[in-house]
């Protein structure tokens, strides 16, 4: 067959550890057969961060500035025994927080629902789609344990020079910890603008909780911010569109959830988003049948998978074993940038490739064809686990079905 054509390329972002294997044998096997693949390659392996200063990141990030679509493989973020173990020069911060803080981005994600694996709760018969605001809170505070006694500030000066203070607590001769976190005016309406055209998008309806009752200034401001934009710019495009913005508080909007059919786009706070984009995960089934995209408000896409590097999988694969690691993710993250490109430059071809894969992906799992995360889950009758390398093939046989179909 002839090959799809892609004129301007995505930016490809490679990682590490079991999902660095699986991006290469997407790219083998379900990619580079059917497509020219275009990309500008960036290694953001911890060997390749710790090389080069963590430079690569920034350079990564300003290539999808540049061209407007980016995917990206899971990565490691070190803590104290990665740093032993890959003898790094430092402890380097999360790849994937400096990227959603250069794009000032939110972060949407989805569920992939397929036959056979019922929601944990029952009632959930649509998809819950998360939206994390990528930016600030507690992932960019300073953190200070107090050694002793002593009293702690929180100090703001002005430009006009001009200094408030707010005492925050006395320590007595045990101490404690202290925490100071930010979020800025810019950034929190890039999150709301975000949100109700993420919303608009997909036609659901807008779901946005804070705990603004208790955090009477901090998530106040969310709060306010979000319905200025709403009242004065999206409620008539809501409207129109037949979908719905509600606030209600966090805790008020968690009840809900669990209540709810699903089927609305949830909008969170940074921590809140963390927190609820896994347990939502979790109760459609897999960490690894979940979606993810950064959405800047200037229109720029960042995919990657929700999950991490498999490194329990990555050991055993090192040392010879077999493995039946979940690829979903890391697939509907390239799907997911191919489609982009493919919508952003007219490319209808691409499009329908990247729409194809992931119908071809889905009906793999709901012929029976499965990997054991989703062996454990699946109620389909004729069931059948699969390693990492045969559910990708399967994946491959049922596309090029599909393709011969068309002939």
């Amino acid at each position: 067959m002839t090959k799809v054509k892609m004129p301007v390329p995505l930016v490809e972002i490679d990682g590490d550890e079991m999902t660095r294997i699986i991006w290469k044998m997407i790219k083998d096997y379900l990619l580079e057969p059917y497509i020219d693949l275009n990309t500008e390659y960036y290694d953001l392996g911890l060997v390749e961060r710790d090389a080069t200063e963590d430079r690569v990141t920034i350079e990564a990030a300003e290539a999808i500035k540049k061209y407007g679509v980016g995917v990206k493989c899971a990565t490691i973020t070190p803590n104290a025994q990665r740093v032993e173990e890959y003898d790094l020069k430092k402890m380097w911060k999360s790849p994937t927080g400096t990227i959603r803080e250069m794009l000032d981005g939110t972060v949407f994600r989805a569920p992939i629902l397929v036959k056979g694996i019922t929601p944990s709760v029952r009632t959930w018969t649509q998809p819950i789609i998360i939206a994390r605001h990528a930016f600030g809170d507690i992932y960019n505070a300073q953190e200070c344990v107090v050694d002793g006694e002593g009293m702690a500030e929180l100090v703001v000066t002005r430009k006009d020079g001009s200094v408030e203070r707010r005492k925050i607590a006395d320590f007595d001769a045990a101490g404690g910890v202290v925490r100071g976190m930010f979020n800025t005016t810019k950034s929190i309406e890039s999150f709301a603008k975000s949100c109700f055209n993420y919303a608009l998008d997909v036609k659901r309806d807008l779901w946005f909780a804070t705990k603004d009752t208790i955090s009477k200034q901090y998530h106040h401001r969310f709060k306010d911010i979000f319905a200025e934009l709403y009242e004065n710019v999206y409620k008539s495009k809501f409207e129109q569109a037949g979908i719905q913005y509600f606030y209600t508080l966090i805790d008020d909007a968690v009840a809900r959830v669990i209540r709810s059919n699903g089927g609305f786009v949830w909008a969170c706070m940074n921590y809140d988003g963390d927190v609820m984009s896994d347990m939502v995960a979790t109760a459609y089934g897999s960490l690894a049948m979940m979606t993810s995209v950064l959405v800047s408000p200037d229109g720029l896409y960042e995919y990657e998978a929700a999950h991490g590097t498999v490194t329990k999988h990555y050991y055993r694969h090192l040392e010879g074993k077999e493995t039946s690691t979940n690829c979903m993710a890391t697939l509907f993250a390239w799907t997911g940038a191919l489609r982009k490109r493919g919508e952003l430059d007219g490319n209808d071809a691409l499009v329908e490739f990247a729409d194809k894969l992931e119908k071809a992906a889905i009906a793999t799992i709901e012929s029976g064809v499965m990997t054991g995360d989703l062996y454990a889950l699946s109620e389909l009758p004729n069931k059948q686990k699969v390693n990492t390398e045969d559910f990708i093939r399967a994946i491959k046989a049922t596309l090029e079905g599909m393709l011969g179909e068309d002939k």
